[in-house]
């Protein structure tokens, strides 16, 4: 009992000195633009002759396979001359995260302007690593809704939850004001097929085009907001990392087996060199940047005028055929339930990926759909729910990173396997690829932005992978005759519980669900 007394009173008096601080004044902070003379860069001179002919569109490729993903962020790093712009929720420090930041520390010692915009929900213990980056004098390193307190993000949500439960969780890598990647990927290895842990399938799309100034000056709106601040404002008191740790630490990345896989799809992923080299097959479709405005984490939730949803929404118009969901954290609440229900009980055909228990990262979030199943299947809405398996890195390599939308986001090379691409599409017409989920966060908390894409191809391909997720891929979840869940699996098992996960685990899944916790999902 004392030994708890006292760890609660240490706690409290260490609450009240970190409530006592505050954020930085936004005196001195110097506002920035997108860079907007750069025809005459390599990237200018190569997608100016592709754009002919195709005013008012935008020229998308999905990036489906991870090591794709990976090398064509580094090969548009290696592009740019004059600017790079990136906005991300996660950065680590792993492998890919370090020859993340030493291509862009390349980048700026060639003279290239790089904009860094980091939520700082995921940089805890990063200071020494981020001083030293920021203090390049090409690359300057804003921090979204930063916590103050930078020893222990535990204290800084004790005293300022309000505040620091809102945070940014866009995504996009824009390089020379010519070229974007936008989608669901962070920087990180579990983001690009990387190591032995987990490995999230998932999505992105790079742009060409009107739309990417429209992202450049969405990225200027952020980078210039009141919530953004410069890093060096915060971390000031940090001892960079030296120069010799850090090329030390990149050269034993750059040695492991792990990098030996990027080396050669940096050699053989046809986006980026395709693009440079003028013979990229693009699709050209009309394309609508959609976000959150970044004033929406410091209003109510009820800002409505200030969300992405209302304006996806619009974006896509009322179905009439069939709506396919790809979302990782699915929790539609009662609205959202309704409304899918009311399609499906319409006639239009619903169908929805998630992950199943074994598979997702967050087992609160899944109590949050999970409760829902039920009032879903009964109205006609089909469930698909990702079984954590990964396939190996040989299959998904002889398989090719093609294959649609989803076909080639295989995941390889670990243990384990969880969804996290965010991607719809409706009547086969229009899709979306962002950072968006289908849960109350995304709607009402935190800021997400994505591209909703006129393209019957794209849109058939998201599709067809949903044809044929199930079950290699996927349990079906269905109501058996007397109105249990039942999970349907390959050479037609049936599971009477969620399948691959423990009683504990379930357990838990029931206590989250009795919670009134939703709207923090």
């Amino acid at each position: 009992m004392l030994r708890a007394a006292a760890f609660g009173s240490l706690f409290v008096a260490a609450a009240l000195m970190a409530g006592c601080s505050s954020l930085p004044s936004a005196t001195g902070k110097v506002g920035s633009q997108a860079v907007v003379d750069t025809s005459a860069t390599r990237l200018g001179r190569a997608i100016e002759p592709t754009t002919q002919g195709h005013g008012g569109e935008a020229g998308v490729v999905a990036l489906a396979d991870g090591h794709d993903a990976f090398a064509s962020r580094v090969l548009l790093a290696r592009a740019a001359d004059r600017s790079i712009d990136l906005q991300t929720y996660i950065f680590h420090a792993d492998a890919t995260g370090m020859l993340m930041f030493d291509e862009l520390r390349r980048a700026a010692d060639r003279g290239v302007r790089v904009r860094l915009l980091l939520d700082d929900n995921n940089t805890a213990g990063m200071d020494p690593l981020l001083a030293l980056v920021d203090a390049h004098p090409n690359i300057e390193l804003r921090l979204f809704n930063p916590f103050v307190y930078r020893g222990s993000r535990l204290l800084g949500y004790a005293t300022d939850f309000s505040r620091l439960n809102r945070r940014m969780h866009n995504k996009s890598f824009t390089s020379d004001n010519q070229a974007t990647i936008v989608g669901g990927r962070n920087i990180g290895d579990e983001y690009f097929a990387a190591g032995q842990g987990t490995s999230f399938a998932d999505l992105d799309v790079i742009a060409v085009g009107d739309v990417v100034r429209e992202v450049s000056t969405l990225f200027d709106r952020y980078w210039n907001s009141a919530s953004a601040y410069p890093a060096a404002s915060l971390i000031g008191g940090a001892e960079p990392m030296t120069e010799t740790a850090f090329r030390h630490q990149v050269e034993q990345v750059r040695d492991s087996a792990e990098a030996a896989e990027y080396v050669r799809a940096l050699q053989r992923s046809p986006q980026v060199q395709d693009l440079l080299a003028g013979r990229s097959q693009i699709e050209w479709a009309t394309v609508r940047l959609v976000f959150d405005e970044p004033e929406k984490v410091l209003n109510p939730p009820e800002r409505v005028d200030l969300q992405l949803l209302p304006r996806l929404q619009e974006a896509f118009g009322v179905a009439q055929n069939g709506v396919d969901l790809v979302s990782p954290y699915f929790v539609p609440g009662d609205t959202g339930a309704e409304a899918l229900e009311t399609l499906a009980r319409r006639g239009v055909r619903v169908r929805v990926l998630t992950n199943s228990l074994a598979a997702t990262d967050v087992a609160a979030v899944h109590a949050g759909y999970a409760k829902r199943r039920k009032d879903l299947l009964r109205a006609g809405v089909r469930l698909f729910e990702l079984k954590p398996t990964a396939e190996t890195a040989a299959a998904r390599r002889s398989a090719g990173s093609g294959g649609g939308a989803l076909g080639g986001s295989s995941v390889g090379g670990s243990s384990k396997s969880s969804l996290h691409a965010k991607t719809f599409s409706v009547d086969r017409r229009r899709v979306f690829v962002g950072s968006f989920n289908l849960d109350p966060r995304s709607a009402r908390l935190n800021t997400e932005m994505g591209m909703v894409i006129d393209s019957p191809r794209l849109a058939g391909d998201l599709s067809t992978a949903l044809d044929g997720i199930a079950p290699e891929k996927a349990y079906e979840v269905k109501l058996s005759p007397e109105g249990k869940l039942q999970w349907l699996d390959a050479d037609g098992v049936v599971h009477t519980t969620e399948p691959q996960s423990g009683l504990v685990r379930r357990g838990l899944v029931e206590v989250f669900s009795w919670l009134p916790i939703e709207w923090l999902l």
